[in-house]
């Protein structure tokens, strides 16, 4: 992800991929504070980047809602 965030920018939409398959590494290894924060981090930026309907988008938010409850 940070390697991404070096050569592609912060807001690529591959950057943004990254970002959010980290979490859910994060969350598979009981990380569940880091993961939901960096989801939620995931879920704004493809908000901005890809707009709101976007399937990826909908996606991390969906994530968020999901790990919150």
């Amino acid at each position: 992800m940070e390697t991404s965030k070096t050569k592609l920018g912060a807001d690529h939409p591959d950057t943004l991929t990254s970002m959010a398959n980290t979490a859910f590494t994060w969350k598979c290894q009981s990380r569940h504070a880091n993961a939901l924060a960096l989801m939620e981090d995931c879920a704004q930026a493809r908000r901005r980047v890809l707009g709101q309907k976007h399937p990826d988008t909908q996606s991390s938010l969906a994530t968020v809602a999901k790990w919150r409850s």
